[in-house]
């Protein structure tokens, strides 16, 4: 446990931080989860809203440096190849 008052106070804000990352990235999974379904019940126009929202959330939590700006673009690229790849096989 921290003594200083400064260490009390860091101790504070990193604690009130990651309970805002934490929630920002189970969001993310979350908006992830949903999209791979709706993609696997082959309801491709709602899927593509949920992308262009999904595609927001990411640039948001990357901006934010919750997740790093390539990870980012990588989910962006593989739900994008996913979605594409499911169109065309339907």
């Amino acid at each position: 446990m921290p003594n200083l008052k400064s260490a009390k106070k860091r101790l504070r804000q990193s604690l009130e931080r990651r309970s805002r990352n934490r929630a920002a990235k189970s969001r993310l999974k979350t908006a992830i989860k949903k999209l791979r379904d709706t993609v696997a019940a082959k309801n491709f126009e709602d899927a593509k809203v949920q992308f262009a929202d999904l595609c927001k959330l990411l640039d948001q939590t990357a901006s934010k440096k919750i997740i790093h700006v390539n990870k980012a673009a990588r989910t962006k690229s593989r739900i994008n190849a996913m979605l594409k790849k499911a169109a065309s096989a339907a």
